[in-house]
């Protein structure tokens, strides 16, 4: 079994949570509350320029010209296409993406990213991969089980987020990044992979917990006036 499928049989139990989440379900059924999207859009679009950054710390660890070309594609997808699925939850909340309001980052948000940006700034290639994986993975498997479990058709509310999922750009990513990480892993330290393994996990812990702050509309308990990190 190769790295990443063994980290995936690993990480299974957390899949199957994000999976049943009411927010996840609620898209499938195409009921989400608005409040919810609209929290969910506000944080990820903070998330997602974290996403940047640490594809550019990424760069700085490559090899090779066709590991920085896979990570300079990256960056323009995530700057130009992203914004799609964003909209998508816009349009059904009833509000328009250019007039999101600015909002501090919630404390799931801020860890998620804190832990991503830590280890880019302190791990191997191998490490970094293994941190950003649990995004781009789980979204295109719950693209995929919701394609395949409802009729998707045009007229159904997020029709656009599940379809941008489900495209083979993202599948393509995803099978990029294991490919690459079943790769470096085969070269690491059984140190290196242990740490690998540690980052996915807590991402994919953090993917959960990621849904669930948007669902419940997760604030700063005592102030509201945190800052980004």
């Amino acid at each position: 079994m190769s790295f990443s499928a063994q980290l995936r049989k690993e990480a299974a139990y957390i899949y199957d949570s994000i999976f049943q989440h009411p927010f996840v379900a609620g898209i499938k059924e195409g009921k989400v509350p608005k409040e919810a999207l609209i929290h969910y859009v506000s944080q990820d679009y903070e998330y997602l320029t974290a996403f940047v950054r640490i594809y550019g710390a990424a760069l700085t660890k490559c090899s090779t010209r066709d590991e920085m070309e896979v990570f300079n594609n990256g960056i323009s997808i995530v700057l130009h296409s992203e914004v799609h699925p964003h909209n998508n939850f816009c349009k059904v909340a009833g509000i328009r993406y250019e007039d999101m309001k600015h909002q501090p980052l919630a404390p799931t948000a801020n860890h998620y990213i804190s832990h991503m940006m830590t280890v880019a700034h302190t791990g191997t290639l191998g490490e970094i991969i293994a941190v950003l994986l649990p995004c781009p993975w789980t979204y295109v498997e719950i693209g995929e089980r919701i394609a395949g479990e409802v009729n998707l058709t045009p007229d159904h509310p997020f029709y656009e987020w599940i379809s941008f999922y489900t495209n083979g750009e993202m599948k393509e990513t995803t099978k990029w990044f294991c490919d690459k990480l079943d790769e470096l892993a085969e070269k690491a330290s059984a140190e290196e992979r242990r740490r690998m393994k540690e980052h996915f996990i807590k991402s994919c812990e953090l993917e959960y917990l990621f849904w669930d702050m948007a669902y419940k509309q997760e604030q700063w308990p005592l102030s509201q006036t945190i800052v980004h990190s």
